[in-house]
């Protein structure tokens, strides 16, 4: 029996709806990732694309458990002296959203050129709506 190995032109990709309401912000991050890299294709191979794209909704409703609210924060740094920026993921999460999902999605993924071109192919909304019904995206039902 041989094995099925994908190639980069046979590929077909679909998109995918996940609402993130009341759910906690790592798993809804953990299963975006999982689509973005094709784990869940039976023709998934480590070292080809065979991603999916990732609609995430409601990233403002997005829910973070313990007291990751007021003892997280998300840094960044310009690279000059005293150039520390960071902002607590209370506020964060009121006035980004969305770059907070993105964080926690980009987070998940491997360093490699396969998954940055991967997460190209995530789009993060903060409400209910996106736009992208011309693409016919589908709810992920899978849990």
């Amino acid at each position: 029996m041989s094995t099925t190995l994908a190639k980069k032109d046979t590929i077909t990709r679909k998109w995918y709806i996940l609402d993130a309401a009341g759910k906690p912000l790592g798993r809804t991050a953990a299963k975006a990732a999982a689509i973005l890299r094709g784990k869940h294709k039976p023709i998934y191979t480590p070292n080809v694309d065979c991603g999916d794209f990732v609609i995430i909704v409601n990233a403002e409703k997005a829910v973070l458990t313990g007291k990751k609210l007021t003892q997280k924060y998300y840094r960044r740094h310009s690279g000059w002296v005293g150039g520390l920026k960071e902002i607590q993921y209370k506020h964060l999460m009121e006035k980004r959203p969305e770059l907070a999902m993105t964080l926690a999605v980009k987070g998940m993924l491997a360093k490699n050129t396969l998954d940055r071109n991967a997460l190209k192919r995530l789009r993060v909304y903060r409400g209910p709506t996106h736009k992208h019904t011309a693409q016919k995206p589908e709810m992920w039902t899978q849990e």
